[in-house]
């Protein structure tokens, strides 16, 4: 039995979207036969735990000790040195025969130093580029030093894996477009746990009546409120859908840096009293406020990070049963086919995503279809069950093992 070593920035019991893939993908790989475990770096910030190592939702993960501190530079070395010195005591006792490392590039930087040292082949799995996200959540500036050293960190990792894999067809160009042959890279799409997502709740109707919802129909986003979500260009345009659509609500459940200004911009928006803010609600009640959707919209701002990444969350709203309207970036386009699995509107363009969701809204008689036919969409091409299948030969290949094509395709 193949064992792999996961090597992650965090982890369960932590709850984010880096986490969900995470269990998604060990999850899938231990259905798969495989024998895995994670190991966390500093940045795992949550309670330490005895002897550093953790049971979350039956998976087991190694916590590295001591805290990210320091001066810039300083920090990320020290981290680097001591998930690598981590990696390497795990190995010792656990044997591992695959390190796989999961973006950012310190993670990877600490599993080529512990591969080396260990001689373990290193798989370097990225799923979005760190200097991009940090312009895109506000934490950082296109240009600037820290962004340049951030891509000189991934570009070195890349370099050095023995083989890398990417989330989406739109970072894997970009790193062609770097001078990286296309051959080095296998794409991991992001997928759904069927399992957990597969069948959803029936509309919540007292949950519904407490909002004040009405009938709806309901357009909802669930999720991190970041700029770059676009969420004020959705508040924008409900003055305009509600003129076409006067029962039309949307429901904003999260929370995140947004949220305050995009609170006071509800407030003094002429819908005000079709807007409903619910804050950050537990994991489990998740699937109560899907239940009460009729359309999930992700009118992402048009940038770097949102034109090369594709998104999780249309997949599992998909998977829910749900339409799905989004803004037309180059993350969206690689999931959502316009008029088929979805509705896709320009970017930064609060009156063309008004005239798309009343358009979508008014036509009731195409939902079924819609959502039966994005729903297959997610069951065929982006389920976990079937897509772990991929990292078969990514593996097999870096322990000088013949790829067998029949166990992939079984």
């Amino acid at each position: 039995m193949t064992r792999v070593l996961h090597v992650l920035d965090h982890s369960l019991p932590l709850h984010s979207g880096y986490t969900f893939r995470t269990r998604a993908i060990l999850k899938a790989q231990e259905a798969l036969g495989l024998d895995v475990r994670g190991v966390t770096g500093q940045r795992h910030a949550a309670p330490a735990v005895p002897g550093d190592v953790q049971q979350a939702d039956g998976l087991t993960f190694y916590r590295t000790p001591g805290e990210a501190e320091g001066p810039t530079g300083w920090r990320e070395w020290k981290e680097v040195s001591a998930l690598a010195a981590r990696i390497v005591e795990v190995a010792r006792d656990w044997r591992p025969d695959v390190l796989h490392a999961h973006s950012p590039a310190l993670c990877g930087l600490a599993a080529l130093k512990a591969g080396r040292r260990l001689g373990i082949p290193v798989v370097y799995e990225i799923r979005a580029f760190w200097e991009d996200a940090a312009v895109g959540n506000g934490t950082g500036r296109e240009g600037s030093a820290k962004y340049w050293l951030t891509r000189h960190l991934e570009n070195r990792v890349v370099a050095g894996a023995d083989a890398v894999v990417t989330i989406c067809n739109g970072l894997l160009e970009d790193l062609v477009s770097r001078g990286y042959p296309r051959s080095r890279f296998t794409v991991m799409p992001n997928g759904v746990d069927m399992a957990m997502f597969g069948t959803p709740l029936p509309r919540d109707a007292a949950l519904a009546n407490e909002l004040g919802l009405g009938e709806g129909p309901v357009i909802g986003f669930l999720g991190s409120f970041y700029p770059y979500e676009g969420l004020d260009d959705l508040i924008a345009a409900m003055p305009a859908i509600v003129a076409r659509v006067p029962d039309a609500r949307l429901l904003l459940v999260g929370g995140g840096p947004a949220e305050e200004r995009l609170r006071v911009q509800a407030s003094a928006s002429p819908a005000a009293s079709a807007v409903r803010f619910v804050g950050r609600v537990p994991h489990h009640d998740v699937d109560r406020y899907y239940s009460l959707v009729d359309v999930v919209c992700y009118p992402r701002k048009g940038m770097r990070l949102t034109e090369l990444v594709t998104p999780l969350k249309p997949l599992e709203a998909m998977a829910q049963g749900k339409l799905v309207a989004a803004s037309s970036v180059g993350g969206h386009r690689e999931l959502i086919e316009h008029d088929r699995t979805g509705t896709l509107f320009p970017p930064d363009d609060p009156a063309g995503l008004a005239d798309a969701m009343a358009d979508l809204l008014c036509h009731r008689q195409r939902w079924p279809e819609r959502r039966e036919t994005a729903r297959t969409f997610v069951e065929k091409r982006h389920d976990w069950a079937l897509n772990v299948r991929r990292y078969l030969p990514v593996y097999q290949t870096v322990l000088g093992q013949e790829p067998d094509y029949a166990e992939i395709a079984a």
